[in-house]
């Protein structure tokens, strides 16, 4: 049975379903067809075509993902010996004129090739270095704590935190949030140009800043197959109740004030759709009960929404979602939880 369409907005492009609002973001099993109706997604290809509509509707908000890429260049600046483990400070290019400061953990004894993680960092003065177990919160230090389970981690800084000055004034890009999209999109580059790296076992991990950047990036890049995200993310409803002014700085996403007036009715995406782009690679999600930022309801919605894209495509890690009973915070239990996941979500 057809469903009529609710309302449009302008084009994004050549496909005349693009032209489309999606009425219901926790909706994900429709999609409209080439003649505008909706209908229900069925197989693996109708849900392709959906997962292109909400790819292009990020890109309304954040901007157009760059295209053209640049040799990495990868520059070696420091260089440490750890017990377990070699740190190296370097810099990689993203795009002419701009280089990303970046941790790399590369254990020492790798046989054959390992597994890797882009780990990315929180809303912290010393960016990368967090992760890289250099400073910050002991619980988010999971690029070391991954290095010593034997991951290749790159842990990168994100526009204008750690060394990595940015002037997002004057930035070409529309929003900090696809500018960071690409810049991880390199940094997946640099782990693949590595001997060393199992390039189909790359994931990502990140926390709050770095938990809702990596959905993000693995919703761009499939090459992406295990997703770790720790308070990151609610529905925006639930975001404050209803208040997304908290995305709308330089550094996230501008036109959601610009453009869409701080009306989530009119965001042409939210993140029910993000998870569903991740299937059927695997996603864990860490969702405290008492974090103040991402209201926890909004993400059991989420992920209730979400899971019928999983099961459609037979994914076979699937996603978990954990609850704590605590604040905004990635506890010790749960990482172990999350690393014994990824071991799993890797074995061959």
């Amino acid at each position: 049975m057809l469903i009529p369409i609710l309302f449009c907005l302008a084009s994004l492009g050549a496909d005349p379903a693009i032209k489309l609002r999606y009425p219901e973001k926790h909706s994900l099993l429709v999609v409209f067809d080439a003649k505008g109706d909706l209908v229900p997604v069925r197989s693996a290809q109708d849900w392709a075509k959906r997962r292109s509509h909400i790819l292009n509707s990020m890109q309304e908000v954040m901007g157009p993902l760059p295209t053209k890429k640049i040799p990495l260049d990868v520059k070696v600046l420091e260089e440490t010996a750890k017990e377990k483990y070699t740190l190296k400070k370097i810099t990689y290019a993203s795009e002419e004129g701009d280089r990303v400061p970046a941790y790399l953990l590369v254990p020492h004894k790798i046989v054959g090739k390992a597994p890797a993680m882009l780990c990315l960092h929180q809303t912290t003065s010393i960016g990368k270095g967090e992760p890289a177990g250099l400073g910050g919160l002991p619980n988010l230090h999971y690029a070391h704590e991954l290095a010593l389970r034997g991951y290749i981690t790159l842990a990168p800084d994100y526009p204008g935190f750690g060394d990595y000055q940015y002037d997002f004034k004057k930035s070409k890009h529309a929003s900090g949030t696809i500018k960071g999209v690409w810049n991880h999109i390199c940094a997946v580059d640099l782990l693949c140009s590595m001997e060393s790296v199992d390039k189909e076992k790359i994931g990502v991990i990140g926390h709050s800043l770095g938990g809702h950047n990596s959905l993000f990036v693995a919703a761009f890049d499939e090459r992406i197959k295990a997703v770790i995200t720790s308070c990151g993310f609610t529905s925006f409803p639930r975001y404050y109740n209803g208040n997304i002014k908290g995305w709308t700085s330089d550094r996230y996403m501008p036109r959601l004030a610009t453009v869409y007036k701080l009306k989530t009715e009119y965001v042409p995406f939210d993140f029910p759709e993000i998870l569903g782009t991740i299937a059927p690679r695997g996603l864990f999600i860490n969702a405290p009960m008492e974090d103040s930022n991402f209201e926890v309801v909004g993400v059991k919605e989420c992920v209730a929404a979400a899971q019928g894209v999983f099961r459609l495509l037979n994914s076979r890690t699937g996603m978990q979602a954990y609850y704590p009973e605590c604040k905004h915070d990635f506890p010790n239990e749960i990482r172990r939880i999350a690393y014994d996941w990824l071991a799993k979500a890797f074995e061959n």
